[in-house]
């Protein structure tokens, strides 16, 4: 398996997405690491998944 592109990584209140092809945060900062949310980015990125973990995960943070 190659280098993955997005890989959380813990930050000060939670954890972060960064992507490692340009080098900078993506998304919003996360209190409980988005393990699926990694796995959908860096597998078969369907954007109708995506919008679906994308409001769940935000919804855990109210």
């Amino acid at each position: 398996m190659g280098r993955r592109r997005y890989v959380a990584r813990g930050v000060s209140g939670g954890y972060r997405i960064w992507d490692n092809k340009v080098r900078r945060w993506w998304g919003d900062l996360y209190e409980l690491c988005p393990d699926d949310l990694l796995d959908e980015l860096n597998g078969a990125r369907d954007p109708g998944r995506l919008t679906t973990l994308l409001k769940r995960h935000r919804a855990e943070k109210r």
